[in-house]
């Protein structure tokens, strides 16, 4: 199972995180992306698709303290945040602007 952490606009900011088998995982994060629009998943999926995805997804929640890793980040209520995520989608490929220098440099050993 792969965890992924839901960040939206609540004013909670619960920001909760919920179990993905590793086809629902693929089928929202294509491509090796790690963080995603919902409009881009719905983009991707169609409107039937996304919600049979996210339907099981929402059926597994998970508490934080048990959770070993974050593999993705689904953002809700965020296209204000696009203009700063990732074109790819994957977190070593944020610009060096946006993350300090020991993050430049672990990030670095891991890009392709």
């Amino acid at each position: 199972m792969k965890n992924i952490q839901i960040i939206d606009g609540a004013a909670n900011a619960t920001f909760s995180l919920f179990q993905a088998t590793e086809d629902e995982f693929a089928a929202i994060f294509p491509d090796g992306r790690e963080m995603i629009l919902v409009e881009d998943v719905i983009a991707l999926l169609g409107e039937d698709g996304a919600g049979r995805v996210l339907e099981r997804l929402w059926g597994r929640p998970i508490l934080k303290r048990e959770v070993v890793g974050i593999h993705g980040t689904l953002f809700y209520e965020s296209e204000h945040r696009r203009e700063y995520l990732p074109v790819s989608g994957r977190e070593v490929d944020w610009p060096s602007g946006s993350i300090n220098p020991a993050q430049r440099a672990l990030f670095a050993q891991h890009r392709e």
